[in-house]
Parts: C-alpha cells; sequence; structure tokens
C-alpha cells in the first residue's frame, strides 16, 4: 500500500470510528441522553437484565421459566411484528411481573434515521403491545442502539425514554457458548447497569438456547455474590407505562 493511500485509509477509519460512537456506542450521549445505568442500593448491589428482538419461542418461554425459578424479573424490549406472531405471550411476560419496552415494529436499520420512519416504527410497535398489555409501554431501545437526532425528537414528543446498556459479550447474538457469554456477561456486571441480552435476532427469530443457558449461569453466580435484581424502570427511577387512563399500574 503506497504512502499515499495510508493517511486517507487512516482517516476513513477515524471517521466510522467517530460515527460508530456517534450514533450506536451504548455509551455516547452525543445525542441525547441514553442511560446505561441506574442507581444501586448502596448495601445490596443491583442489576438489571434486559432481553431484546423477541418474543422469539421456544426460547423467550425458557428464558421466563429460568428468571422465574430463580425469582428474577426482567426487561423484555419487543419488536412489533413478533409480538403479532406470538398472541399471548408478551401479555403472559407481564402478568409475571417482567416489563415490556418497544423496540420498533420491524428491527430494520434503513428506518432508525428519519422522523417518518421512526414514528412509523415507533407508533406501530406500540399500538401492538398497547393491545397486548391495555397499556402504553414509555421504556425505548432503538435496534442496534442506533440513533439520530430525529429518534431524539420523536421519542420526546410522545414522552417515551431511550434506553442503552451493555452488551452482555460482543458476539452473542451469533451465540458463542454459554460459558462464554456467561463469562464475558459477569465481567461487564457491575451494581446499576443494565445488561443487553437477546432472547430474538432482529425480526426473525432463532436459536438462543446458548443465551438461555448463559443468563441462568450468570442469574446463580450473581446471586451467589449477593446481588440483587430489579426492572430497568426501577433502576433508572422512571414509569414502564403511561398511566392514569384508568389502567392498572405495572407494580400493582
Amino acid at each position: 500500500m503506497s504512502g499515499s493511500v495510508l493517511p486517507w485509509v487512516a482517516g476513513a477509519a477515524a471517521v466510522a470510528v467517530a460515527a460508530y460512537w456517534r450514533h450506536a456506542s451504548p455509551y455516547s450521549q452525543a445525542l441525547g441522553h441514553f442511560p446505561l445505568e441506574g442507581t444501586s442500593d448502596p448495601d445490596v448491589p443491583t442489576l438489571a437484565l434486559s432481553f431484546d428482538d423477541g418474543p422469539n419461542e421456544p426460547y423467550t418461554s425458557r428464558l421466563a421459566g429460568v428468571l422465574a425459578e430463580r425469582g428474577v424479573p426482567g426487561t423484555f424490549f419487543q419488536v412489533g411484528r413478533c409480538v403479532e406472531r406470538h398472541p399471548g405471550l408478551t401479555r403472559h411476560l407481564a402478568d409475571a411481573g417482567h416489563v415490556i419496552g418497544n423496540h420498533s415494529y420491524s428491527h430494520r436499520w434503513s428506518r432508525g434515521w428519519r422522523a417518518p420512519d421512526i414514528r412509523d416504527e415507533v407508533d406501530r410497535a406500540e399500538e401492538v403491545i398497547a393491545a397486548e398489555l391495555g397499556r402504553r409501554p414509555l421504556l425505548y431501545r432503538p435496534p442496534w442502539l442506533l440513533r439520530s437526532p430525529d429518534l431524539f425528537r420523536v421519542l420526546a414528543a410522545r414522552g417515551l425514554q431511550p434506553v442503552s446498556g451493555e452488551f452482555c459479550h460482543p458476539l452473542e447474538p451469533w451465540q458463542p457458548s454459554p460459558e462464554r457469554i456467561a463469562g464475558r456477561a459477569a465481567q461487564r456486571s457491575r451494581p446499576g447497569r443494565i445488561l443487553i441480552f437477546h432472547d430474538g435476532y432482529d425480526a426473525h427469530g432463532g436459536d438462543r438456547a446458548n443465551t438461555v443457558e448463559a443468563v441462568a449461569r450468570l442469574v446463580d453466580d450473581r446471586l451467589a455474590r449477593g446481588y440483587a435484581f430489579t426492572t430497568v424502570d426501577r433502576l433508572l427511577g422512571i414509569p414502564a407505562y403511561e398511566e392514569g387512563r384508568g389502567l392498572p399500574s405495572v407494580h400493582e
């Protein structure tokens, strides 16, 4: 590679890294408030487990079983199209004490940039989830954590809270071994942190068996170390659902 090309390549790489940080990093706050963690009890380290891209059977139900056996609540950011594919499952999760958030309708990269597309994705998913729950979810996690200035404007207009999180393992969507997923998730666990797992894959489903096993391993390990688990809304001190329309509170 010639010397004249190297600076161009380095510059292009720097631009790509900067664009990723600004628009898709779980840590960046450049475009708006995007909480990665909340306040943990000083005496009891607390984590929030969250799950994206579902529902996806049989893995969402298996995961719910793992959590139920250990008395652990989760926060499920669900894709509207997948909710339609598995009627009744979203309501079952909420009835079991889990919190449901909005994760767009179709989980398409191309629809995460412009306000008209974002509004359509948010509103269609909200309509599907609200039909299941009888109340409007207020937590929103964009697919791939993709943010644009338009996203924050759309969410603010609808009173929705964008939510970030720490990916449990960078390759978890492609299912490395349960040991690897759980080991990296344990390394990334810190009091007050929101962890991201996937019970689905985009809007298409897929095998999540290793994630289910990894969650069981992680929860057992953290409980043995004195950790407690909560939902994202409680960790952040914000409401999970819109109230005031004669609908029951999630915590009642």
